[in-house]
């Protein structure tokens, strides 16, 4: 009995840490426009909506992504520019080569909502922190 209970205050623990607390990382931008995101709906540049990253998408996947408990879970996303509200939509795939892709702690953002976190696009990533509200 004591085993069982050890189990389930560990798997409790571990769901409030994926659930609360920040994150930290850098937040990228990308054109969201075109084809169905990984949550399986189609999105404008406009809109304020992220791509999580692969590490943190992944173990949530089982089988079908447009099935991910995270897809539509919204989180804060705080950066140099200020503070913004969006929707995981989409997976940002791993970092395969400098700037390209996302690591544990990542987001990809619409245009938009880049702008809001990092400012000009120009500078290409910033840091940030954000957590699930």
């Amino acid at each position: 009995m004591k085993q069982f209970s050890l189990c389930v205050l560990l798997v409790l623990l571990a769901v409030i840490e994926k659930t609360s607390g920040d994150e930290t990382g850098e937040a990228t931008f990308y054109n969201i426009e075109g084809a169905p995101t990984a949550c399986g709906a189609n999105h404008q540049g406009s809109e304020l909506v992220a791509a999580l990253n692969a590490a943190e998408f992944d173990p949530e996947t089982h089988g079908n992504p447009n099935n991910n408990k995270l897809c539509n879970r919204q989180v804060e996303v705080k950066g140099p520019a200020g503070t913004a509200t969006v929707k995981i939509v989409d997976r940002c795939p791993p970092k395969s080569a400098p700037g390209v892709g996302c690591v544990k702690g990542d987001l990809d953002l619409t245009p938009a909502a880049f702008k809001l976190v990092g400012g000009d696009q120009s500078v290409g990533r910033v840091k940030i922190t954000w957590k699930y509200v």
